[in-house]
């Protein structure tokens, strides 16, 4: 059953990495948490199929995506938003 979770996880990552790219900071927080759960679903496929240089870049991902989460927080809204 966990040999299906990579779907889920792609399409998380996907949708995650759609929300980033908006103008809108509500958007970009979302998309910021989105990329985290995917962080989570990858790590956890990861370890299910002993693929440790996926479970890394993930957890170092982790990283860059809180740093997104804090540095978004602080950041103004776009002109128009």
């Amino acid at each position: 059953m966990l040999d299906l979770l990579q779907w889920p996880a792609m399409a998380v990552t996907v949708a995650s990495g759609w929300l980033v790219a908006s103008d809108a900071q509500r958007r970009r927080l979302w998309g910021f948490g989105l990329f985290l759960v995917s962080n989570v679903l990858w790590v956890v496929w990861g370890v299910h199929d002993a693929a440790w240089a996926l479970v890394a870049l993930q957890v170092f991902l982790a990283v860059t995506n809180v740093r997104g989460v804090v540095d978004n927080r602080g950041a103004p809204e776009a002109a128009g938003q």
